[in-house]
């Protein structure tokens, strides 16, 4: 069990950063898309819903290109600031922002598509900017369907592995996540190590699953009917 903890603190340090990140980012997008009416819209949400259907080395692979030193991102990222993501723990946040950055948008535009226009249109004429009604109107009433999409975010940030293998590798302690460590285990034959991962990783899924579906407002809806 002390070989796991390294990697569950790992694996939970990338997954709240990715959360984080991908948490502004999902609800920017979701909201865009759902309010929004411009062109290439289509577009845009088949791009964002690609990692969702993409293999995950795939995915990786991508990134491999865009955050190399040889890639435009990485290039830049080495040139201007002397960073280098690959191989790193910053790496694998990446990678797992890209994976779950569509579990969040989905949810967050179904919320926000969800809150009736009509109220945010009364605020308005009541003299509420556009930023306030967002926060005090909008927000309020979609906050249930955006947290769940987040905690799901949340829960595949933690499990992912493919593309965090090709962008940060599996250097144990510096970028071997749990699930990456996982698969390093079943190679070497350590069923023991395994099977106390796979636990562990499976347990903190189960109970961040259990959350979200609680959080959903259907679960509200269905509960409220039963009643």
């Amino acid at each position: 069990m002390e070989s796991a903890w390294p990697a569950l603190a790992l694996s939970l340090k990338v997954a709240c950063w990715a959360t984080a990140i991908t948490g502004l980012l999902g609800v920017g997008l979701g909201y865009a898309l759902a309010r929004g009416r411009f062109v290439g819209r289509d577009l845009l949400d088949t791009l964002l819903t690609l990692p969702m259907v993409l293999p995950p080395t795939v995915v990786g692979y991508y990134l491999l290109v865009l955050l190399g030193r040889k890639g435009v991102v990485g290039q830049w990222l080495a040139d201007t600031w002397g960073v280098n993501l690959i191989f790193t723990w910053q790496g694998a946040v990446v990678a797992a922002s890209v994976v779950a950055l569509p579990l969040i948008v989905k949810p967050a535009r179904a919320a926000f598509e969800a809150v009736d226009a009509q109220l945010e249109d009364a605020a308005r004429v009541l003299g509420l900017p556009a930023m306030a009604v967002f926060f005090r109107v909008t927000l309020p009433l979609a906050w249930r369907g955006i947290l769940a999409g987040i905690l799901l975010g949340f829960a595949r940030s933690l499990g992912e592995f493919g593309a965090t293998l090709m962008v940060a590798g599996s250097i144990p302690g510096r970028t071997q996540t749990l699930s990456v460590a996982v698969y390093e285990a079943v190679q070497a034959g350590d069923d023991g190590l395994a099977n106390t991962l796979v636990l562990v990783i499976s347990a903190v899924c189960v109970a961040v699953l259990l959350l979200a579906n609680r959080l959903a407002p259907g679960h509200q809806v269905h509960r409220r009917g039963q009643a």
